[in-house]
């Protein structure tokens, strides 16, 4: 009997010992990203009129790192709170742990180089180098042209800077070592042709991370043949969910009934003031799309996305826009 109780504790030990390696090659491996550049971001107008327009209305980095009222539709951002962070995703909201939107503003970026930010956006690892929750769809900026993120960083350092520290992400186990396997080394596209509809429009879809929200996921994990099919589900805390709306080119339950004036008209209401006014209650259902921001692009740049989308492959998969809270 004592035989077999040291070899179980040996075993045990061994188990435990393996672990530990394990956790400590994922610490000195990862995250495996590039080196800190050196790099002087010249803030040129034409560089912060880019920035303003990708930050705000197609990558829409000010979404995320400022204060929404969720008592309005698609939340707007609370005037004075832009680039603040504090935003929480957490149980509540289907998340795995408590992830915190850093504050972007120049009272917390003051230490960080141009260098550090650029490998923030580009590769997900913040200034004391760890990795950042994808969340952040650093994967999607990862394939930014080199001068679209360069302008991103000029306009943050823009932006009225405000004392405010949000809590450290605190993701749940595994995941919280997994993360730190997902930043990635820069691949850096060329500038978009916009003489390319179809690659200009494929260009900001990535920009604007469109496929993350609107393709369904397992654990974490994209459904393969569902890009852009929709189905994604955002639970509320009050326990009501939206799912995402398949924008495949599917003529049943896409948007392959819709012209290209439908789909720009759709994305422009959101544009007129009254917009930012309505109440979610009054409209009956909340959605985490980002509209009142996503409303801030040119006609030029959503008809681009109308055309890359009426290119992606027809997915057929009904949606179940809102389950009501029970």
């Amino acid at each position: 009997m004592k035989k077999i109780l040291r070899i179980v504790a040996w075993g045990a030990g061994v188990v435990v010992a393996l672990i530990v390696l394990g956790v400590g090659f994922l610490y000195v491996r990862y995250p495996s990203v590039d080196p800190v550049r050196d790099l002087s971001v010249s803030a040129t107008p034409e560089r912060l009129a880019r920035g303003a327009y990708l930050a705000n209305h197609v990558a829409v980095c000010v979404d995320c790192h400022s204060t929404r009222n969720w008592e309005y539709f698609a939340g707007p951002i609370v005037p004075g709170t832009e680039g603040k962070g504090g935003e929480v995703f957490d149980e509540s909201f289907g998340f795995p742990g408590a992830i915190h939107a850093h504050n972007i503003t120049p009272a917390a970026l003051g230490s960080a180089t141009d260098g550090i930010l650029y490998r923030a956006i580009t590769s997900g690892v913040d200034k004391d180098g760890n990795a950042l929750f994808p969340l952040m769809p650093y994967t999607r900026y990862n394939s930014m042209s080199e001068e679209d993120v360069l302008s991103v960083i000029a306009y943050v350092r823009t932006l009225k800077p405000i004392e405010n520290t949000p809590p450290a992400t605190k993701l749940d186990f595994p995941l919280n070592l997994i993360v730190r396997t997902i930043p990635m080394k820069r691949t850096p596209q060329p500038e978009p042709d916009t003489s390319n509809i179809y690659e200009y429009g494929k260009y900001l879809t990535n920009a604007a991370s469109c496929t993350e929200c609107h393709t369904k996921q397992v654990k974490g994990e994209p459904i393969a043949g569902m890009e852009f099919a929709g189905g994604f589900e955002f639970p509320f805390p009050d326990k009501s969910v939206v799912r995402s709306a398949n924008i495949t080119p599917d003529e049943e339950t896409g948007i392959g009934s819709w012209s290209e004036t439908n789909f720009v008209e759709k994305f422009k209401y959101f544009d007129a003031p009254e917009a930012k006014t309505l109440k979610a209650a009054d409209i009956g259902y909340q959605s985490m799309m980002p509209w009142l921001m996503y409303a801030g692009m040119t006609e030029r740049d959503l008809s681009a996305i109308y055309k890359f989308l009426r290119t992606v492959k027809p997915v057929k998969n009904h949606v179940e826009k809102y389950t009501p809270a029970k």
